[in-house]
């Protein structure tokens, strides 16, 4: 199987979640989605990052993401782990939670770990997976792709910050510059003139011919 990259169709599949049997399109429809991977239940650094992402439901929600951890144990190890969850981070954890335990969705998505990088992440000769995202869009094209090792939680503002960004990348002719929040000024994609971003944005700056800052129209 050819390597995941950008741009790539998201590999779809079939799986038992804790809200149901999925398959992985159908689940995702005409909404953008974040699949993130975790290398086993009851471990620690995953435990806070399900309680954060539980917590950030409602900004998801607002960017027409749909959700999807995975870990490679079964639905019975994950109701009592979303159990723990909830009650450490106070929060009610609601978006599904892949079942993996035969690792077949994580080898499909190239998620587990190795010897050669993190012994302690192979039990057994058995692979866990690291930190895996992938941000995927509503025509399930592969966006995004971030690989945190095991021992270092993600920034999930982070990927909130990097979908914000592609959204508006997709409706506007812009890219954004280090360290960009919303609402800050944007750059002005090199393929536009500086004579058409101005027809297109209220406010450019050249700062050099091929680095243009723009503010964003309002929005209605």
């Amino acid at each position: 199987m050819a390597p995941l990259r950008l741009g790539s169709l998201a590999p779809d599949f079939e799986a038992e979640t804790t809200t149901g049997p999925i398959n992985f399109h159908d689940a995702i429809d005409n909404s953008w989605a974040v699949l993130f991977s975790h290398p086993a239940d009851f471990t620690p650094v995953c435990t806070t990052e399900l309680g954060k992402v539980a917590k950030l439901a409602p900004e998801f929600a607002k960017r027409n993401v749909r959700v999807f951890g995975l870990s490679t144990n079964d639905l019975l190890d994950h109701a009592k782990w979303v159990d723990d969850i909830n009650e450490v981070n106070n929060v009610n954890l609601k978006f599904p939670i892949i079942a993996d335990k035969d690792r077949k969705v994580a080898t499909l998505y190239d998620m587990l770990d190795s010897v050669e990088h993190d012994p302690t992440n192979v039990v057994n000769g058995i692979p866990f997976t690291v930190r895996s995202v992938f941000v995927i869009d509503p025509v399930k094209k592969i966006r995004l792709i971030l690989t945190y090792p095991a021992s270092c939680g993600r920034n999930f503002d982070e990927i909130l910050r990097s979908i914000d960004s592609l959204q508006l990348s997709d409706k506007q002719p812009i890219a954004t510059p280090a360290d960009w929040q919303p609402g800050d000024d944007v750059i002005v994609h090199v393929g536009v003139s500086t004579e058409r971003a101005k027809e297109i944005f209220p406010e450019v700056k050249e700062a050099l011919p091929y680095l243009r800052f723009a503010k964003l129209p309002e929005e209605n």
